[in-house]
C-alpha cells in the first residue's frame, strides 16, 4: 500500500563508493525481469569486448566486483550513475547511458508503478493525507522510518528499493512545464515524531522548503477545525495531460486508481472542500514554522 504515496507499505534511496550496500533488486514481474536481464547481458558483452574482468571493470567505475556481477546477472537494477560511468569506461558512445530510460520504467515495484505513471502525466495533483506525510513530500529519513515500522517487516533489500522508488517519484517537482501540486496535511501528522525528534525536524524543514516553490501549495488542517470534509480518509486527485481526471485511494492492504467519473467527481468535490476548510498556504507555513520551533 502506498497511501497515495503517503503510506508505509510501498515508496524510496538508491554507491558508487565500492561498498556493498543493500541491493536495489528488480520486481518479480515479467516486464521488470526482462528489461533488467537484457540490460545486464548487454553490459557484460560490452565489458568482455573491452577485455575487462569484473574486478577491473568495477574498479574503473567505482563499484565492487559483487555489484558488477549482480547487475550483469540481472539481480540488481543499476542506478543512472552506474550506467553513465559504464558508458564512459567502455566507450559505448551513449548506448549504455541511453538505457536509463528503460530502467526508469521498471525501477518502481509493480504495485506503485501505475501511480508513478499517473503522477508523471499529471498537470495538477491534489492530495489530502491524514495518517503520515504524503510520499511526494517525505524526506529519505522519514520514508525509511515509515517502512521500518511496517509489520510484517520488510527485509533490508526490499526496504531500500521502496525508499529509492519513493524518492525517485519526487522528480515531479522538477518537471517542465511545472505541474500544480497541492497538499493538505493533518496537524496531528506533523506532530507525530516518526523516526524520532530529529527526523521530524528534518521533515518539517523540508516542508517549509518545498512550500516555497511557486507551483506547490501546502496547507495544514488544524485539529481544532470544527468543519472537516475529509474524515472519510486520505485521497488524491490527478488531472492528466489528456484532460482526464482520476482519483487514487488507499486503505489497509488496498490501493486503487479510481476512474469512474461519478466517483472522481465526489473525490474532487471533497478535496476542494478540504482545502477551503484548512489553513491558507501562508498561514500553514507559519504554522509549520511554529511546530518546528516546538520540536
Amino acid at each position: 500500500m502506498d497511501n497515495g504515496g503517503t503510506g508505509t507499505d510501498s515508496g524510496a534511496a538508491e554507491g558508487a563508493d565500492g561498498t556493498d550496500e543493500p541491493d536495489w533488486e528488480p520486481g518479480s514481474d515479467e516486464e521488470s525481469d526482462g528489461v533488467i536481464t537484457a540490460l545486464g547481458r548487454q553490459i557484460k558483452l560490452w565489458r568482455m569486448a573491452a577485455g575487462l574482468s569484473q574486478i577491473e571493470f568495477g574498479v574503473a567505475i567505482g563499484y565492487s566486483e559483487n555489484q558488477v556481477y549482480k547487475v550483469e546477472a540481472g539481480k540488481r537494477i543499476p542506478r543512472p550513475e552506474f550506467l553513465d560511468k559504464a558508458d564512459k569506461v567502455l566507450k559505448a558512445g551513449g548506448r549504455i547511458s541511453a538505457m536509463k530510460a528503460d530502467v526508469a520504467v521498471v525501477r518502481y515495484p509493480r504495485k506503485v508503478r501505475n501511480l508513478a505513471k499517473l503522477e508523471a502525466e499529471a498537470v495538477e495533483l491534489g492530495a489530502y493525507g491524514n495518517t503520515v506525510v504524503h510520499g511526494l513530500l517525505q524526506t529519505e529519513a522519514y520514508a525509511r522510518s515509515l517502512y521500518g515500522l511496517r509489520r510484517p517487516a520488510y527485509d533490508d533489500n526490499e526496504l531500500e528499493r521502496l525508499v529509492a522508488a519513493r524518492l525517485g517519484r519526487q522528480s515531479i517537482f522538477d518537471r517542465r512545464p511545472f505541474p500544480l501540486l497541492t497538499f493538505v496535511q493533518e496537524e496531528a501528522v506533523l506532530r507525530r515524531p516518526v523516526g524520532g525528534r530529529m527526523v521530524l525536524r528534518g521533515q518539517l524543514e523540508h516542508l517549509l522548503k518545498i512550500g516555497k516553490l511557486r507551483h506547490v501549495e501546502i496547507q495544514v488542517m488544524p485539529t481544532s477545525a470544527e468543519e472537516h470534509s475529509g474524515l472519510g480518509g486520505s485521497l488524491q486527485v490527478l488531472k492528466l495531460q489528456n484532460g482526464a481526471t482520476v482519483g487514487h485511494n488507499e486503505v489497509q492492504l488496498i490501493s486503487r486508481v479510481i476512474s469512474d467519473p461519478k466517483e472522481v467527481q465526489i473525490l474532487d468535490m471533497r478535496y476542494g472542500m478540504i482545502r477551503s476548510q484548512a489553513l491558507r498556504p501562508r498561514e500553514s507555513m507559519a504554522f509549520i514554522e511554529k511546530l518546528l520551533g516546538e520540536t
